[in-house]
């Protein structure tokens, strides 16, 4: 309960560290990726059909992120109520641990029109779940049978910029990228993305070494909507955030090792993730804030998604209804921390859980209110305007 998750969104390990010695094209093309997506499903396939054609196996294999399934001795309780009420037996594998480097591993795989041996996986959006779309390399859902989803799902659940008609994905759980304050440093309470930029905590601000997490929070300083902005606007975001790298006010660009400087007290303020910081205030730190500015923060979502070719996908999108039931929801939720896609988890946490202390957290389950004022981020649907983004803001942390 008190780990956070690992390399939440970080891309560093991948194509954007890649980049920097290799250039983002080259490292596509070197991971076996050259642009076609011949090796997808085509266009007219009768999905309907193709389902009514599929059989339950009994088992089916799961990809995910350590620490992101509630777990006790070693064990995952929900996987076990669902292989007793279901008879499907679930191998769970938590080796992914960034969305670019997963990438890389199956896309080849994929290209080849061969199964990756994941019947699920769980994929952050963002580029990489942007080219598996694109490509054809995700199974379209059958909501039909999904009716936990269509009952009990969230609007954190339901809407997707990046995937409108909910056709390949279903949220495992979101997250919100904002600010963190130690209130011991920082003088009065925080409303402002601005204290990211004050003078005043210079050595002692916190920025993260994901070119997604730092190009947008530029972009909510300048007032600029990362969802709509143009790439004038990710120039003047770049320009703002060299700025603050040579004027010397950051003291580094950090990994989700930030949260450790944070309880250190290495930082006063700082980029952050919101599960992370309810872990550290449950953990020892109550003097850590988490704040979503009045610029607004962004959220951010991991979806479950089935891969083309997979070789149980029946057995698969039973699991996904499943983990839909607020009972299900709620145990994974009260592990893990972070934003709940089933807003009816919440009085289970509260009452039959008995804890209370996630239950009212609004950074596991926000009011509608909250969820209003995140943004998206921006759409990088190509190899070349992701590069492009990489170009402007991966040089500012590795200088």
């Amino acid at each position: 309960m008190t780990q956070p998750r690992l390399s939440r969104r970080q891309v560093m390990k991948g194509a954007a560290g890649a980049a920097v010695s290799l250039g983002l094209a080259q490292l596509i093309a070197a991971c076996g990726l050259p642009g076609t997506r011949d090796t997808g499903w085509t266009a007219g396939t009768d999905w309907n059909a193709w389902w009514r054609d599929q059989q339950q196996n009994g088992q089916f294999n799961f990809a995910s992120w350590p620490l992101y399934i509630d777990t006790e001795g070693g064990k995952h309780p929900s996987i076990q109520k669902f292989s007793k009420q279901t008879g499907i037996d679930v191998t769970y594998s938590p080796v992914i641990q960034d969305n670019a480097s997963f990438f890389s591993q199956i896309s080849p795989v994929l290209q080849n029109g061969q199964s990756i041996g994941y019947d699920l996986i769980v994929m952050s959006n963002g580029w990489q779940l942007t080219q598996l779309m694109q490509n054809k390399w995700l199974t379209p859902l059958d909501h039909s049978r999904m009716p936990n989803f269509q009952k009990y799902a969230g609007s954190v659940a339901t809407n997707l910029a990046y995937d409108k008609h909910l056709t390949y994905c279903a949220v495992w759980q979101a997250g919100v990228t904002a600010i963190a304050y130690d209130e011991k440093q920082v003088d009065g309470p925080v409303d402002s993305i601005e204290i990211l930029f004050d003078p005043k905590y210079k050595g002692k601000i916190g920025m993260l070494s994901d070119p997604d997490e730092l190009g947008t929070a530029g972009l909510l300083a300048l007032g600029i909507n990362p969802q709509t902005s143009t790439y004038a606007d990710w120039q003047k975001s770049a320009d703002l955030l060299t700025k603050q790298r040579d004027d010397g006010l950051v003291r580094q660009y950090y990994d989700n090792s930030y949260i450790k400087a944070l309880e250190d007290g290495d930082l006063a303020v700082t980029q952050a993730y919101s599960g992370d910081v309810f872990q550290a205030q449950n953990s020892g730190y109550p003097h850590l804030k988490f704040v979503i500015p009045k610029q607004g923060a962004v959220i951010w979502r991991d979806n479950m998604v089935i891969p083309y070719h997979a070789e149980n996908p029946v057995d698969a999108i039973e699991w996904i209804n499943f983990a839909y039931k607020p009972e299900v929801a709620a145990l994974i939720a009260d592990w893990v921390n972070y934003i709940c896609p089933v807003p009816a988890a919440k009085p289970i946490i509260a009452n039959e859980l008995e804890d209370p202390t996630v239950a009212n957290s609004p950074l596991v389950f926000p009011s509608e209110a909250e969820l209003s004022r995140l943004k998206e981020y921006p759409v990088t649907e190509t190899i070349e305007t992701h590069e492009k983004w990489v170009g402007l803001f991966d040089p500012i942390i590795q200088s």
